[in-house]
C-alpha cells in the first residue's frame, strides 16, 4: 500500500513509518515539522528510498495536502497532534485549533480521494481518570477525558467516525481504526530513531536526563498513592510494538468497519519501578526529591489489550521493563541533544 503518515517526523509517527516500510509499504509523510525533526525524515529517507517520500506542510495548507495525495493514497495514518496535557490546559484555543480545526482540511481530502483505511493515533486520555473497579480498561468503558488534550483526541475520533459513515453514504466502504495507546516509552533497537520532546515531560525521558546529568536528581509527583510503593502505576509499551499495531490494522480490520483499541501491557508499572530500572540500566544513582500530586493524576491505570490481541492478532514482544529502558537508554546516551547531536 501507499499510506499517508501525518505527523511521521514525530517519535511515534517515526517509528510507525520505519516499520511500514520494513513491511513493504510505500510511506508519504507530511509534516510541518513544528514538533517534529528533519533529521528524522532523512533517516526515514536513507532507509526507505524511492519508496519514501516527505512534503513539509500543515494539514490545513490545501496545496500540501494536494502534494501528499497526488501520489494516490490507498491509507491514512493520523499522529499529527500537539500532545502536552499541562500544555493543553494552559493555552487549549491551541489545541483546539492544531488537533482538531487542522483535521478538518484533511478529512475533506480523505473523503476528496476516497481514502479506504484511516488509522488514528488516539490515547488512553480519552478515558480520564476511570473509577478503580474498572482497571484493566476496556473499550467499553467511559469516555470521560479531563484535559482539552484528551477532549480533541476523543473529539478527533468523533470527526473520523463521521467522515467514514460520509464515504459509506457515497458507495466507499472504508477501516477506520482508532489506537488508544497507554504510556508509549524505549526507542528502536537500532538506536537512530528516538524520542525529543522540548519540554520533555514523559517519566522515562525525564529520568534518564536526570542519569545524564553530573548530579543526577528528579521530582517525584505523588509518592501517598494507595498503590504498593506508594507511587502512580502505569502501562508503559514500547514504541515499536505501537508501530507493529499501526501496521497490522491496515490489513487486519475488515472495510465497513470502525474499531476502537486499547494497546498496552495489560500490567501496571510504578514510577518507582521505572526509576529503580533507569539506575539498573545506567549504572548511575538518581536521587528523588519527593513532591505533591499532581492534580488529576489517577493511582492506578493500564489496559485490557486483550481486543487487540483478537482484532489484530497484535502481541507486545517488548514486555521487560529494562528491555524498553535500554532501548532508550542507548538514544538518549548517544544523543545527549536530540536530533540536534
Amino acid at each position: 500500500m501507499k499510506v499517508l503518515v501525518t505527523g511521521g517526523a514525530g517519535y511515534i509517527g517515526s517509528h510507525a513509518c520505519d516499520a511500514l516500510l520494513r513491511a513493504g509499504h510505500d510511506v508519504v509523510v507530511l509534516d510541518n515539522l513544528s514538533r517534529g525533526h528533519r533529521a528524522a525524515i532523512d533517516i526515514l529517507s536513507r532507509r526507505g528510498g524511492s519508496r519514501f517520500s516527505f512534503v513539509r506542510g500543515d494539514m490545513g495548507d490545501s496545496a500540501a495536502l494536494e502534494l501528499a495525495f497526488a501520489p494516490g493514497i490507498d491509507a491514512v495514518m493520523h499522529f499529527a497532534a500537539f500532545a502536552n496535557v499541562g500544555e493543553s490546559s494552559a493555552d487549549p484555543v491551541l489545541y483546539y485549533q492544531n488537533n482538531v480545526g487542522a483535521m478538518a482540511p484533511l478529512l475533506a481530502a480523505i473523503r476528496k480521494y476516497k481514502v479506504a483505511r484511516l488509522v488514528y493515533s488516539s490515547s488512553c486520555s480519552v478515558y480520564g481518570q476511570p473509577p478503580e473497579n474498572l482497571i484493566p480498561l476496556q473499550e467499553s468503558a467511559p469516555l470521560a477525558p479531563l484535559s482539552p488534550y484528551g477532549r480533541t483526541k476523543l473529539i478527533g475520533e468523533q470527526m473520523l467516525q463521521d467522515i467514514v459513515r460520509a464515504l459509506e453514504a457515497g458507495g466507499t466502504r472504508t477501516a477506520l481504526t482508532c489506537l488508544r495507546y497507554f504510556n508509549v516509552a524505549g526507542c528502536e533497537p537500532q538506536g537512530e530513531l528516538g524520542e525529543d520532546h522540548d519540554p520533555e515531560l514523559h517519566l522515562l525521558p525525564v529520568v534518564l536526563r536526570a542519569a545524564m546529568s553530573d548530579r543526577p536528581t528528579m521530582k517525584l509527583f505523588g509518592t501517598d498513592y494507595p498503590t504498593p510503593d506508594g507511587t502512580c502505576v502505569r502501562d508503559y509499551v514500547h514504541v515499536c510494538d505501537i508501530a507493529d499495531a499501526h501496521v497490522r490494522a491496515l490489513d487486519r480490520i475488515p472495510l465497513g468497519e470502525i474499531a476502537h483499541l486499547n494497546l498496552g501491557l495489560g500490567r501496571g508499572t510504578s514510577n518507582r519501578e521505572i526509576i529503580e530500572a533507569a539506575q539498573s540500566v545506567t549504572g548511575r544513582t538518581i536521587a528523588i526529591e519527593s513532591a505533591p500530586r499532581r492534580p488529576g493524576d489517577p493511582a492506578r491505570l493500564f489496559a485490557d489489550p486483550g481486543e487487540a490481541h483478537r482484532r489484530l492478532g497484535w502481541t507486545p514482544r517488548v514486555t521487560q521493563l529494562e528491555q524498553i529502558v535500554e532501548t532508550a537508554w542507548k538514544w538518549f546516551s548517544t544523543h545527549p541533544r536530540g536530533y540536534r547531536a
